[in-house]
């Protein structure tokens, strides 16, 4: 978190859900047959193209992926995960769920999963409801209902049916809960169970809410409850798991003493798992599939069955070099112990710490703590720290960089909104982003309905300052840093007054928070002497909106509480979202001023 933003967390710590060491609350995951058991792994040493073929039992070939590049130096890895094993794992957490009267969760990425984590909730949802599916079978074939799109989906067609035949299906879903565990809930007072959408369940939001909230996720009946939060695969589950047992043991964060976790995170040119997408298929047919060379050599292969889904990944060389150098660099400037996350069990994993070690030998690490541990360890060694107010830089692969970038954030903060994440890029550039996307559907649909935008834009806020001194930096833009310098003094203020988005109509929104960036930001370019044309640019702007101040937000508070039309939602009209999105025009007028 930016200095501004931890020093704030510290003195107005967020509520903290208070821990019990007899929680019921836990992780589950599979043992066996997962994309972490299966694996396997590779790098190549040549330049080539590689093609995904099927193999079926009876010898037929299918095609999966024509062509597939790859450079000298790339890793390649191929998994699989067993569509079989995978329905008996979530029959049997679910019987464990109910027998244990606990709340049933689930927690995918399916955003940036975009195959292989539809698929597993859509295997959820048909065993939670497997008498239901199998009795309506005709119908829901008929209606093209697909589990993988979730139960509201499921509502969505069965609404064009006949009464009756839609009410006895409604029926057997409503006696399903009585013998089923109760679900854990995106929307208590709508109905909305954690089965209902894909997308409505982010790994990466949810799971770190839930440790805030002393382990516990809404019921059916609005109260919290202990949970069973079921994360299939191995590769990164265990990490939850460790951070819920530690805070059993010692008891919720302190946030005005916690220590951070920043983090150095392999992402370039679509590494690993989030590059998968174009090579991620569900098997038609039994077999074994092969991903073969330039040359016709087999370089990975795995045994499928029908209906497993099989996945590759790659990440090439140049981004791990860069990788090992920015750790490196951080540690060195941060003076801070700095860990890979690296399991040698896992076959990718194993072909990672190879390089390395190799790369590290190219670097000045006198005097830096290093280390490369498995990630439970390495989270391990991260919360001991940081209940001492001590800092540890995680160096992870690009899933990890993802989930830990909103779980540390929104244990430090209360928010990952109000993370900043620099990414220096290969070529010079630098990327400057925030966190809490995983909640950003929520907000937009709280928007439509209700005219309020929660969303907190504080994150960019400072992602924008970031990137300005950036330009500043490699430019040597003058003006550019007076900028920047007078954004994080706007910026400050907006912690200090506290003009962050609040919860509900008739509070300020995401809208009132660019107002006061506006008027802070130019009351700061307006009290500068570095740059006189600033100075003069900016002066009448923040005269006119300070003294409209009341005006405006009068103006913004007044065009709540009423739905928005956008126009779309994945492709919102531009005009449309425009004039909802800036509904004052007093502030309007004054910004119009500088075009």
């Amino acid at each position: 978190a930016a200095s501004a933003v931890k020093q704030y967390a510290r003195n107005n710590p967020h509520r903290m859900g208070a821990w019990s060491a007899d929680s019921k609350t836990h992780v589950a995951h599979m043992d066996s047959n997962d994309f972490f058991g299966s694996e396997v792994s590779k790098t190549v040493s040549v330049d080539g193209t590689a093609k995904i073929e099927l193999i079926a039992t009876d010898g037929s070939v299918t095609v999966l992926k024509e062509k597939v590049p790859y450079i000298s130096g790339e890793i390649l890895d191929a998994a699989v995960m067993n569509q079989e094993a995978l329905r008996t794992f979530f029959e049997t957490q679910m019987q464990d769920a109910k027998n244990q009267d606990i709340l049933l969760s689930l927690h995918f990425k399916a955003t940036m999963m975009k195959i292989s984590d539809p698929i597993m909730f859509g295997h959820a949802v048909s065993v939670y409801f497997e008498d239901v599916f199998a009795k309506h079978a005709d119908t829901f074939a008929s209606l093209g209902i697909n589990p993988n799109n979730g139960l509201g989906d499921l509502y969505n067609k069965i609404a064009t049916l006949p009464e009756a035949q839609r009410n006895a299906i409604e029926t057997d879903i409503q006696a399903t809960y009585q013998t089923r565990p109760r679900l854990a809930m995106v929307n208590s007072d709508k109905g909305i169970t954690n089965l209902h959408v894909p997308s409505d369940i982010i790994i990466d939001a949810s799971m770190p809410a839930m440790i805030r909230e002393s382990g516990k996720m809404w019921g059916p009946d609005g109260n919290l409850y202990d949970t069973k939060a079921v994360i299939p695969d191995r590769s990164y589950a265990p990490v939850y798991q460790t951070v819920i047992e530690d805070c059993k043991q010692h008891g919720a964060f302190d946030p005005s003493t916690m220590g951070t976790v920043p983090n150095v995170g392999l992402m370039a040119q679509k590494a690993e798992e989030y590059g998968s997408h174009d090579k991620t298929f569900e098997i038609p047919n039994a077999g074994t599939v092969k991903v073969t060379g330039s040359e016709g050599q087999t370089l990975l292969e795995q045994p499928v069955n029908p209906g497993d889904i099989f996945r590759m990944c790659q990440v090439k060389d140049a981004p791990i070099q860069d990788w090992v150098k920015l750790a490196v660099k951080r540690a060195r400037l941060t003076n801070t112990p700095a860990v890979f996350w690296l399991n040698k069990e896992r076959a990718h994993d194993a072909q990672l710490i190879q390089k390395v070690e190799t790369y590290l030998k190219d670097h000045d690490t006198n005097g830096l703590d290093i280390q490369i541990l498995a990630p439970v360890d390495a989270v391990k060694l991260s919360l001991e720290r940081i209940r001492a107010g001590q800092d540890t830089i995680s160096v992870t692969g690009n899933v990890l960089r993802d989930y830990l970038t909103d779980l540390f954030p929104i244990l430090e903060l209360g928010t990952s909104a109000k993370l900043l994440s620099i990414v220096p890029l290969m070529n010079g550039g630098g990327l400057f982003e925030t966190g809490a996307g995983g909640s950003a559907p929520k907000h937009v649909q709280q928007f439509q309905e209700e005219g309020y935008l929660r969303w907190d834009s504080l994150g960019e806020f400072l992602a924008l300052a970031a990137s300005l001194e950036h330009l500043a930096q490699t430019a040597n833009n003058s003006k550019a840093q007076v900028l920047a310098d007078a954004l994080d003094a706007a910026n400050s203020k907006i912690l200090e007054f506290n003009r962050s988005p609040a919860r509900k109509v008739g509070q300020i929104d995401n809208r009132g928070s660019h107002f006061y960036l506006a008027m802070y930001w130019s009351q700061a370019l307006a009290a500068q002497d570095k740059d006189p044309e600033l100075k003069a640019m900016f002066a009448p702007i923040a005269e006119k909106l300070t003294t409209n101040e009341a005006k405006i937000t009068e103006e913004l508070l007044a065009a709540q509480g009423k739905p928005v039309d956008m126009g779309g939602y994945y492709y919102p009209d531009f005009a449309k979202t425009s004039q909802a999105m800036r509904p004052s025009a007093t502030f309007n007028a004054i910004v119009d001023m500088l075009n």
